[in-house]
C-alpha cells in the first residue's frame, strides 16, 4: 500500500498549541518522527514555549520562596510570565483558524535548532 499523505485537521494542529495540555501530543508526534512538515513544526514550538515557560516558572518561584527582599514583585512577574504563556498560545491558535502561519518569530527559530537536532 502506497504512503499516502492526507490533509491534517485543523483541529489536531490546534490541540497542539493548547497551553500545558498541548505539551503531550506535541511530545508524543515528535517523539514517533510521524507527521507532515506542519505538524512537527507546530509541535517543536509547542514543546518550546511550554519549556521556556516551565523553566521560567520554576526559577521565579522559587526565587520568590527564598527571596526576603522581593518575593511579591517576583510572584507578580511569575503571574505575567504565565498569563503572556497562555495568551500566546491563544493568539497562535487564532492565528491558525484564519489561516495564517503558525510561526513566532525568535521562538520557531530556536525550536527548531534545538528540538529539530534531537527529536525530529
Amino acid at each position: 500500500m502506497p504512503n499516502v499523505q492526507y490533509p491534517i485537521p485543523k483541529t489536531q494542529l490546534l490541540l497542539y498549541l493548547i497551553p500545558i495540555i498541548g505539551f503531550f501530543p506535541s511530545l508524543w508526534t515528535l517523539y514517533r518522527g510521524q507527521g507532515s512538515r506542519e505538524q512537527l513544526a507546530i509541535s517543536r514550538l509547542s514543546i518550546t514555549l511550554a519549556l521556556t515557560w516551565l523553566l521560567g516558572y520554576l526559577l521565579l518561584a522559587t526565587k520568590a520562596a527564598t527571596s526576603d527582599f522581593f518575593p511579591l514583585r517576583l510572584f507578580i512577574l511569575n503571574s505575567f510570565l504565565t498569563s503572556g504563556y497562555f495568551l500566546v498560545s491563544f493568539w497562535l491558535i487564532l492565528r491558525l483558524i484564519q489561516g495564517k502561519s503558525g510561526r513566532l518569530p525568535g521562538f520557531t527559530t530556536l525550536a527548531e535548532r534545538v528540538l529539530g537536532k534531537y527529536l525530529s
